[in-house]
């Protein structure tokens, strides 16, 4: 290990949701971290309410118990998802989960998962974080350049300062300039749409139970919070966004409910309105020369899946979990066949997941006559093979 100035054994570029609980693997070893992030530590300490509800599988549940960060959730805010159904153009017919009978038994699953706020997550991560004495956190700062060679990574802030490491992980979204800067190629996609989020109130119950409506021309999610209270997801071009944009929060509110047929009664505007545009992102590779990339650096996913920080936590207790056992054996963490085990695992784990959500996405937002009738088919045949009803449920349970 190098005696430098700033030298550490891992340096984590991003303190997202998904570098900070890649950092937290590490409490109690004796591996130093240093986090690089460039916004400032308040949004850190305390991040905003950003309109994002994450629905964390029952094994992401189990990982952030063992993490310590579960239990810093307030019970009130960590709202079960027990059903999910799913649609087609209108309401006639509706694709049901529900948590398979063997894993219920196997597992005491009552629920297909948990929906818990994007910035309670990200608080509670953080605040597991702020307890470890082997974790520096650098905030308020850019990288302006990454440099890997044979013994080690060396990053360069926007201020001068230098940092070098045995291991350079970068967790600094989908867009990621670390990615880039190591030459890692991504397949990305722009969907040319934009997601609106906003929570309502209603007086009719949700039944605790995800609705995903490919309506024709928009998509609409409801993702339930309390029993009265539901988050609205709307998908358009970003052609049409302006338009719903232009709402006010109340008229917004009422015509996701006039999209939903009145379902739950009136929708009453329960807060902020957030909007961002839809891109997806898988990098070709996950590693370089003593680099490996987490979260959304590593693979960004559409919403419709609700598998984004579910692969992002994945990513992060894998490649973690490899760091462990090298360091254990006193082995090289940063060694290009650990890496290479690290890529070949969470490749597994997500390519095919990426690839064929962006295919259903297309499938089920592609509005001509034939394939009206196919996306139609694909529901009602799915809905009467138990086999493929329970690999879709066990990709939802985790």
């Amino acid at each position: 290990m190098s005696n430098i100035a700033n030298h550490s054994d891992i340096v984590i570029v991003g303190a997202g949701p998904a570098g900070l609980a890649f950092a937290r693997f590490f409490k109690g070893s004796d591996l130093r971290l240093s986090i690089v992030e460039k916004a400032p530590l308040s949004a850190i300490e305390n991040p905003a309410y950003d309109g994002r509800e994450i629905a964390l599988t029952n094994t992401s549940k189990e990982i952030l118990q063992n993490l310590g960060v579960w239990q810093r959730f307030c019970p009130d805010e960590i709202y079960p998802l027990k059903q999910a159904k799913v649609y087609s153009g209108n309401f006639d017919y509706a694709l049901h989960f529900q948590v398979p009978k063997l894993m219920r038994a196997m597992r005491s699953l009552d629920r297909l998962g948990n929906l818990v706020s994007n910035h309670n997550i990200k608080k509670a991560v953080y605040d597991e974080v702020a307890t470890m004495d082997n974790v520096t956190l650098i905030t308020g700062v850019g990288v302006s350049d990454v440099q890997t060679d044979d013994k080690q990574a060396t990053v360069t802030l926007a201020d001068g300062r230098v940092l070098t490491a045995d291991l350079l992980v970068a967790a600094d979204s989908r867009l990621s300039g670390v990615r880039r800067m190591l030459g890692i190629a991504a397949d990305m996609h722009d969907f040319g749409r934009t997601v609106i989020v906003f929570r309502v109130t209603h007086p009719l119950s949700n039944g605790a139970t995800a609705q995903e409506c490919f309506l024709y021309g928009r998509t609409l999610a409801l993702l339930p919070l309390n029993d009265t209270m539901t988050n609205c997801v709307i998908t358009l071009d970003n052609t049409q966004a302006g338009e719903l944009l232009s709402l006010s929060p109340q008229d917004l509110a009422h015509e996701a409910q006039r999209m939903f047929g009145d379902k739950f009664g009136e929708f009453t505007i329960a807060g902020t309105v957030h909007h961002y545009p839809l891109m997806g992102v898988h990098a070709r590779h996950f590693v370089a020369r003593r680099a490996a990339l987490v979260g959304d650096a590593a693979v960004g996913m559409h919403p419709v899946t609700a598998h984004g920080y579910n692969l992002g936590l994945l990513s992060a207790n894998t490649l973690a979990s490899l760091i462990l056992a090298a360091h254990r054996n006193q082995s090289d963490i940063g060694d290009a066949r650990l890496l290479a085990s690290y890529d070949r695992r969470h490749q597994a784990q997500t390519r095919p997941l990426y690839h064929g959500t962006n295919a259903m996405v297309k499938l089920f937002t592609t509005d001509t006559r034939p394939v009206k009738a196919v996306r139609d088919a694909v529901l009602r045949v799915s809905n009467h093979l138990p086999p493929v009803k329970h690999w879709i449920a066990k990709q939802l349970v985790g």
